[in-house]
Order: structure tokens, then C-alpha cells, then sequence
């Protein structure tokens, strides 16, 4: 008994041993880490141009030993995170609608002088390359990974301004309108308003998470309209139906999913007062999954139908092909939140300014390295990527002329603060359309306020075109009838080629015996058909011949 428990044991070890190997390869491989796969056009100018003499991404990703599982990763980041110390300025930005964002700058003198000073501001003449960052979900100014990529680039040189989202960094909501996946209005605005203040900067974008999937759906909805001259994108969803299943298929997908249900949780209790009067707040409390949030609460605010129109509208992957800016993507194959399944890897290739880097280790907005696990490793290949091009002839210039409008319902849903498609196949923006948007800046300091009021440039605001009656005449009744119509087609041939692209990207057996069966199932009445008219023309063979030798 003591040899078969011995030997019990010593299998069991080499089990662990085995699984140990395919989990962490760094560990057995002498801590070589993981090569960086690029995606791209063969003929894209940012890779020959730009991602060709970036030597991090050519490099090797070595993850932290201690933190070499993406779960490790992840949840070291969000309970510790190891970030920096220094402190923002805030500036408040009030859009058109009411509502207020808190924009919070870490600047490179702050860096170099190595103290904050409460009168320091930047000259509209200013030259020095300008960062926006979009946080994920739930995350503001304060979070670790945003700590690590300010100070990051603030220190190689950068001005850099966190654009949180509506209610956080410590900001009330002011109007009706909140954020949510798809809600590229505000970036669109911080954007524009950076851009006419400081007009000589350079502007990049970076999105993480949720903050990449709003940043790609802006690039792609306003194509070379965008002042942006390059971004990249970190960890992102992608499509939002995908992850949405992803996140509630096995047990510890579900745990993160409760986690940022907890986090959306709070996030409401901090606006409890118009979350009660415009959502169903019972639900809210009652919500143990992101679905039932989004459910109760960004579909109600948001007048979506349903929570799979919400993430089918809301999804970045049917504007990558319209990304005109440099664009570097970043994702781990092992995150555990945003799933690899969703990656557009033929979207991404095609599109001759996107390079999409992929790594095999690293979780969600983790990819710790060194041995304390002090550093991001894509932070340093976000700034080297934004360097890189900012010395090249790759950055993107908006253009001056009007482009034509443009025509896809997906391109025109964040027109306003929020759309609603109604039952009659109407797409109406809903929310109040100002003059201008003003932003109010409060730089703090140690101690003390300085308050300054200036206005923002004019934001020009595209209009959906609709009818001005509906109960018109007949003519108007059926071009709403042929507009549903569309709608619903659109809507079908889009969940089918989803779905079929799914089942076949699934590496395990039953999807490739299901594809075989539907093949056969599908198949069979033409095969048939074509068998029995084999058949009888080789019986009349057989026929004539017997006819002819009898003769």
C-alpha cells in the first residue's frame, strides 16, 4: 500500500509538473519568455516604417516569475499594482449636454522638476507631444496601469491628460447622460477641444480595456477626420457579444465576472440618485452578472431594446477596416477578461495602418515583468511604438475639407448622447445639443485652487438624417418599411457570419463533428439528386447496350 500511495504521489506530482510546464513555459525554458507575433498588411508603411525598428516588439516578453499566470497577473494588478507616487492636475471639462469630465494631467516638467507647481500651465504654442488615455471600465486617473503608463511617459517626455469617464475620478454626474462601451461622444469632444487648445502638440490616444474598444470605434467612425496622429489600443474586447460569453463560460470566468459586476455596483451607489429615477435600481442591487447590469441599467439610460443590441452596436470590430491612423494593438492570448476569440486577426491584417501585437502571456492590462514586478511591459512598447512614430513621416494629419457622410447605421448611433432604433426602423438621437462646451479648469496644487473658465472651440455636431413626419405620406410609410426591412437583414447576415466564424475557430472535436454532420445533414438532397441521375444515366447505358448487342 505504501509503494502504490508512493507512487500515487509521484504521479500526481508529474501531473502538477506537466501542467505546471504548459502554464508557465517560462519557468522551464530558462526564463527565455515568449516571442511577440506580429499581425499586419504586407505592404502597411507603420510596420516597414515605424513597428520594424521598434526593438521591444521584436523582442521577448519574460514575465515576472511569481506572477507568470495571467490570474496571478491580473489580480496582482488590481490589489497592489506596485504604481508610482506623484500627483495630477485636474481640469474639468463641461460638454454640451451638462454633463462634466475630469481631466487630469501629469506634464513632463512636472517630471523633471521633480515637484508639482500649482501655477504651471501649458503655452498654446507648446510642441510637446500630448497623450490622451481612456480608461477601462470602472478605472479613472487613479488606477494602477494608469499611474504606470502616465508616469511612464510623462518621464520619457510626454504630456499626458487622462480623460476619466462621466462619474469617476471623483466627479458627479451632472446630466443624464453616463458611459458606457460604445460611447465615443466624449472622447470625440476631449479630443477636438485638445487639439484647438494646444494646435502645435502632436495628439495620441491610448485605450485600455473598454477605453480601446470606445478609441477604435472612434477612429473608425470618423475616419481621417480624427486630429489624432497615431494611438494604440490595449486589451480590448472587441466584440462585446463574444466576451459576453466568454465571461460567464466556466467557473473562474464567472468570478471575474462577478468582480466588475461588484465594481459597475459601485459605481451606481456613487450616482444612486439618478440611476433610481432613470434605471431599475432594485435590479441593480440584485445584479450578479455584467449582463443583468447592463440589463437594468445601461440599456434603461442608454433606450437600447436589448442587452445584445447594446453590445452588438457598442462592438469596435466592424470599424477596424475604417482606422486611418497608425494603430498598434496590443492583447494577451491568456487574458482572462477579453477573450482571444474576438480578436479580428483578418480585419487587422488587412487594414494596411494597424499592427496587432500579440503575446502568449501577460493577463488583463498586466504583462508584469522583472523580478519585484515593478514594471509594465507594454507601457514600454506603447511609448517606444509613440516615439518611433512621432520622429517618422507616418503620423497622421487630419484633413481640413468635409468628408461626405457617412452612410452606415453602425457609424451614426453616437451622433447624440444616446440612440435609440425604434420599432418603426427610425434611428432618433436623444439628449440636448448646445452651442459649444465649456471647461472649467481647476489645477490643484499643495494646498490651494486656481480656478480658470475658458471656452472650448465650437464642436461641430453630425445630425442623422431622419423624416421630419412619420405619419406622412405612403411613400415615407415604406421607406421606413424597407429601412427595417434592412435593418433586420443586416442584422441576421451579421449574427450568422458571427456565428459560423465562432463554431469555426474552436479548436475541440464536437465542432468539427457538428461542422461534419451540418456538411452531410445540408449536402445530402443535392448529393442525392446528383447519385440517382448517375445512376439512371448508367442504367440507359446499360440499357442501350443490351439493346444493341441483342440486334
Amino acid at each position: 500500500m505504501a509503494t502504490l500511495n508512493t507512487n500515487g504521489g509521484r504521479a500526481r506530482l508529474l501531473l502538477i509538473a506537466k501542467r505546471k510546464s504548459h502554464s508557465d513555459p517560462d519557468f522551464f525554458s530558462g526564463f527565455r519568455g515568449a516571442p511577440v507575433a506580429l499581425t499586419f498588411h504586407p505592404t502597411s508603411h507603420i510596420y516597414h516604417g515605424v513597428v520594424s525598428k521598434c526593438k521591444i516588439l521584436h523582442g521577448r516578453y519574460i514575465a515576472t516569475p511569481w506572477l507568470s499566470s495571467p490570474h496571478f497577473q491580473t489580480a496582482f494588478l488590481n490589489f497592489f499594482g506596485n504604481p508610482p507616487a506623484f500627483s495630477y492636475r485636474r481640469q474639468l471639462f463641461h460638454a454640451s449636454d451638462g454633463g462634466t469630465i475630469a481631466l487630469d494631467w501629469l506634464t513632463s516638467s512636472d517630471i523633471s522638476r521633480g515637484a508639482f507647481e500649482v501655477n504651471h500651465t501649458i503655452s498654446k504654442d507648446d510642441t510637446t507631444p500630448l497623450v490622451v488615455v481612456i480608461p477601462g471600465l470602472t478605472s479613472d486617473s487613479t488606477s494602477s496601469y494608469i499611474k504606470h503608463l502616465a508616469f511612464g511617459l510623462a518621464t520619457h517626455g510626454w504630456n499626458v491628460v487622462v480623460s476619466n469617464h462621466r462619474g469617476l475620478g471623483g466627479v458627479s454626474i451632472t446630466s443624464d447622460c453616463f458611459y458606457n462601451a460604445g460611447w465615443t461622444e466624449d472622447a470625440r469632444v476631449v479630443i477636438d477641444y485638445l487639439h484647438h487648445q494646444y494646435p502645435k502638440a502632436p495628439l495620441f490616444a491610448i485605450g485600455t480595456s473598454i477605453g480601446a474598444n470606445i478609441l477604435v470605434k472612434y477612429l473608425g467612425e470618423d475616419r481621417e477626420k480624427v486630429p489624432v496622429a497615431g494611438a494604440v489600443a490595449i486589451c480590448s474586447p472587441w466584440d462585446l457579444l463574444i466576451g459576453d460569453r466568454f465571461i460567464c463560460r466556466r467557473l473562474l470566468q464567472k468570478l471575474y465576472d462577478r468582480a466588475l459586476t461588484i465594481g459597475l455596483q459601485g459605481y451606481a451607489k456613487l450616482h444612486e440618485p439618478r440611476y433610481s429615477r432613470l434605471a431599475n435600481w432594485e435590479g441593480i442591487k440584485k445584479s450578479r452578472s455584467i449582463r443583468d447590469f447592463d440589463n437594468f441599467a445601461t440599456c434603461l439610460v442608454g433606450k437600447f431594446e436589448t442587452v445584445d443590441t447594446y453590445y452588438r452596436r457598442s462592438t469596435s470590430t466592424p470599424y477596424v477596416l475604417n482606422v486611418s491612423v497608425p494603430l498598434l494593438c496590443i492583447s494577451a492570448l491568456d487574458d482572462p477578461v477579453c477573450t482571444r476569440e474576438a480578436i479580428p486577426w483578418d480585419e487587422c491584417r488587412a487594414n494596411k495602418n494597424i499592427v496587432l501585437a500579440t503575446i502568449k502571456h501577460g493577463g488583463h492590462l498586466a504583462f508584469f515583468e522583472g523580478i519585484t514586478g515593478s514594471r509594465l511591459w507594454w507601457v514600454r512598447a506603447t511609448d517606444e511604438f509613440i516615439g518611433v512614430l512621432h520622429s517618422s513621416s507616418h503620423m497622421h494629419k487630419k484633413k481640413t475639407e468635409i468628408t461626405e457622410q457617412k452612410a452606415s447605421i453602425e457609424s451614426s448611433i453616437d451622433q447624440g448622447p444616446y440612440v435609440n432604433v425604434r420599432e418603426d426602423g427610425m434611428v432618433a438621437a436623444v439628449g440636448s445639443a448646445h452651442a459649444g462646451n465649456k471647461s472649467v479648469e481647476h489645477f490643484t496644487g499643495l494646498g490651494s485652487i486656481q480656478d480658470k473658465t475658458v471656452l472650448a472651440t465650437e464642436q461641430t455636431q453630425q445630425q442623422t438624417e431622419t423624416k421630419s413626419d412619420v405619419a406622412g405620406s405612403g411613400g415615407e410609410v415604406s421607406g421606413e418599411c424597407s429601412s427595417l426591412l434592412r435593418i433586420k437583414c443586416f442584422d441576421v447576415i451579421t449574427a450568422s457570419k458571427r456565428w459560423l466564424d465562432h463554431l469555426l475557430f474552436r479548436k475541440n472535436g464536437k465542432s468539427v463533428w457538428l461542422l461534419v454532420y451540418i456538411a452531410i445533414i445540408t449536402s445530402w438532397p443535392i448529393l442525392g439528386s446528383a447519385l440517382r441521375i448517375f445512376s439512371s444515366k448508367k442504367k440507359l447505358r446499360k440499357f442501350s447496350a443490351a439493346t444493341s448487342h441483342r440486334r
